[in-house]
């Protein structure tokens, strides 16, 4: 089941960013090392960048220690692994994010608002539910965006990393959802940085996968008892 929700959650992250490979071609491409004629080379790079990171996470997720910003800068040096320039290095260029109004801070402020989002995490984490916690961190570290690229796959990695710590499920954040997504963004920018669209959104997802996983159990101990 952990391989299976790699190999859907390397596909949706990547899309959403605006890989071109598909679902199937993901799949062959992690299972089979077959090279998908025709799509470009960052885009391999990019699924199997991902899937590294992902098991990386999961290795992190074991040990539930508390994030740092090292934990970060390896993940995303894993999801930008055809950058060697930039992977696992805070940018040092201002930056935007298409189709928002809002503007990440100056490169000179990326650090410290980096150590500054894991204090308040560490604080959240007591002050509100872990769904709400792990949503405002998402949040904020897409606000700051502290690299050239690789921002998005890198937060929803350290999404699940914070869930799986809780003794949660991870979640799939689906390309065909993409625009509810996005509307969790502008909700937070617009509404005094309020993380509840989000945490409605991951504790759905949430709910879908312990539905799923209990139904698997529930055949799995029919088919045993028989």
């Amino acid at each position: 089941m952990r391989e299976e929700f790699m190999i859907e959650t390397t596909y949706n992250s990547n899309a959403i960013e605006g890989n071109t490979i598909t679902l199937r071609e993901t799949a062959l491409i992690l299972n089979e090392g077959i090279t998908i004629a025709e799509k470009p080379l960052k885009d391999h790079l990019d699924i199997i960048g991902y899937k590294d990171a992902f098991w990386f996470m999961i290795d992190v997720a074991r040990q539930k220690s508390a994030l740092t910003e090292f934990v970060i800068k390896q993940i995303h040096a894993l999801v930008l692994m055809a950058d060697m320039e930039n992977k696992g290095v805070y940018r040092s260029i201002p930056v935007r994010i298409q189709g928002s109004s809002h503007t990440p801070p100056e490169p000179y402020l990326v650090a410290p608002q980096m150590e500054q989002l894991l204090l308040d995490y560490s604080e959240w984490k007591n002050d509100f539910h872990p769904i709400v916690a792990i949503a405002k961190l998402h949040l904020a570290f897409e606000a700051i965006h502290p690299f050239i690229d690789g921002n998005g796959r890198t937060g929803r990695l350290l999404l699940n990393l914070e869930l799986i710590k809780q003794g949660l499920l991870p979640v799939d954040i689906k390309y065909v959802d993409r625009a509810k997504y996005y509307a969790c963004f502008d909700a937070y920018h617009q509404e005094n940085e309020n993380p509840n669209m989000l945490a409605d959104l991951i504790a759905e997802y949430e709910r879908q996968e312990l539905i799923r996983y209990l139904s698997i159990v529930e055949t799995a101990t029919a088919m045993r008892d028989k």
